[in-house]
């Protein structure tokens, strides 16, 4: 019999329920001196929630099991009503198996120290459309692991490789509003890592963009391999810089869920409505994504004053410019505010 170790190394293993029927995928296989442990369970890993587990016995491990994880173990030990498993890898290492009742029944939950802290506000999401919108359309990208379903909303989802973000809205084949989730690890680890600039200058780009976190703010300082103050200007700087991306703090995933499906449908609504009156209104076409778009300021004296030089006209070395000056530039650059 299979005793859960590889070459005298114990291993965690999480295999495919063969039992299409169950409504956990999973099977969780546990090493232990006494016997293994076999559960049923919703997931790989507990990420984003703690995970039920429902025990079986061994004879349903089949024997030609299809392995979605298999991780070596550094310690499986039980302490008291829990097994601690620390798994060989630098990120996701730590969990417990929790043997508890729910309900007046014996229960097990697989949980993790993200989501043991996690907040779980007493409120249940609303299933009122919003917009009063049926059958919203939003894209997903391609890209994006363990997507939102919203299956409270009635939404239609379709996968397609975006430009920028993880979840958009496509009116007349043009992004014209998109959503980056983050994660609390993956929102420092972009950060500190330069990506996240790069992403939210993206996002500025198009009419109506934003950035949800599933998680609070305030858990920026609980952090112990970064220190909060760095992460915490960081998000400041990125948000002056770019303010037409909001930055939202949702707390938990489900509700990060909810906010990108109501920013979405308010987009929805923003798009039709502002084209349609903007086309009636004026005599030349609109495209879509240029509604409402800031205005591109001017550069600054600096500039202008070597733009001069480069061109012959004279201009002192300090102080301001004359106006026949800025005039020249403006004429030049057809008032767009880019330099040639």
């Amino acid at each position: 019999m299979w005793t859960g170790r590889l070459g005298g190394v114990a291993q965690l293993l999480v295999a495919v329920n063969p039992d299409e029927d169950s409504r956990l995928p999973f099977l969780l296989r546990i090493p232990q001196p006494s016997g293994d442990l076999l559960f049923r369970t919703s997931g790989t890993w507990p990420r984003v929630k703690a995970l039920y587990c429902y025990p079986v016995g061994l004879h349903e491990w089949p024997d030609d099991a299809v392995i979605v994880e298999r991780v070596r173990l550094r310690s499986c030990q039980r302490r008291g009503a829990a097994i601690d498993l620390i798994v060989d890898r630098s990120r996701e290492n730590r969990s417990q198996l929790v043997f508890t009742q729910a309900r007046g029944r014996d229960a097990v939950f697989w949980q993790s120290p993200r989501t043991r802290k996690q907040a779980r506000p007493n409120v249940r999401t609303p299933t009122a459309r919003a917009q009063g919108i049926v059958g919203l359309q939003i894209v997903v990208d391609s890209h994006e692991r363990y997507a939102y379903r919203f299956p409270t909303q009635q939404v239609g989802t379709i996968r397609q490789a975006l430009p920028c973000g993880d979840y958009g809205l496509v009116i007349d084949g043009q992004l014209v509003a998109s959503v980056e989730r983050k994660s609390l690890a993956d929102l420092v680890a972009s950060l500190t890592g330069g990506k996240l600039r790069y992403q939210v200058a993206d996002l500025a780009a198009l009419p109506r963009a934003a950035l949800v976190v599933e998680d609070r703010y305030s858990q920026l300082f609980t952090l112990d391999r970064v220190r909060p103050a760095v992460v915490a200007d960081g998000l400041a700087e990125l948000q002056i810089r770019w303010p037409n991306v909001p930055m939202v703090f949702c707390e938990t995933r489900q509700l990060a869920q909810e906010w990108t499906y109501r920013f979405l449908a308010a987009a929805h609504d923003w798009a039709l409505t502002e084209h349609a009156a903007l086309q009636r209104i004026s005599s030349a076409a609109i495209d879509i994504t240029e509604l409402d778009q800031p205005a591109v300021s001017e550069p600054s004296t600096a500039e202008v004053r070597a733009w001069a030089r480069s061109t012959g006209l004279p201009v002192p070395d300090r102080g301001r410019l004359r106006p026949e000056i800025w005039q020249a530039w403006r004429h030049a650059n057809n008032a767009s505010g880019t330099l040639q």
